[in-house]
């Protein structure tokens, strides 16, 4: 039922107007093929983020996946001029995991993606542990 996809994506596109949509592929649920038709269906369909889970479901954000979400964008990018934005979600709370996933991006899609426009994490304990590994001491409500 691709074409179905295609066209609700566009209609809350549309719904959007100016306000960046973000549509959450639940990576740890597909298939890497599956993954693959999500994120381009995603993106053909206007997306201007691509997350790789709610965080909901195990398994959530995985580095292979974002790998696999970080090629397609940047497949897309070389053929279109269209920046679609990555974000890693689900599971992503240590200093260590942020770090892999910050390095997918900047040697697939490089340095212009790592910036908030374009990359982003979705984990809400990841800020506290990035600065209590920077401050070697334990913070509590940043």
């Amino acid at each position: 039922k691709y074409d179905e996809i295609v066209e609700e994506i566009k209609e809350i596109k549309d719904a959007c107007r100016e306000a960046h949509l973000k549509v959450i592929l639940e990576s740890g649920s597909l298939k890497m093929e599956e993954l693959r038709i999500a994120s381009i269906l995603s993106m053909e369909s206007g997306a201007n983020f691509i997350k790789t889970s709610t965080g909901k479901q195990q398994p959530a954000a995985t580095t292979t996946a974002a790998y696999v979400m970080c090629k397609l964008i940047k497949e897309f990018f070389e053929k279109t001029g269209k920046k679609v934005g990555f974000k890693a979600a689900g599971g992503v709370v240590t200093t260590e995991e942020a770090l892999d996933y910050y390095c997918i991006v900047e040697d697939v899609l490089g340095e212009e993606w790592l910036q908030k426009d374009l990359f982003r994490f979705g984990a809400s304990r990841l800020a506290n542990n990035i600065l209590t590994d920077i401050l070697e001491k334990p913070t509590i409500g940043f």
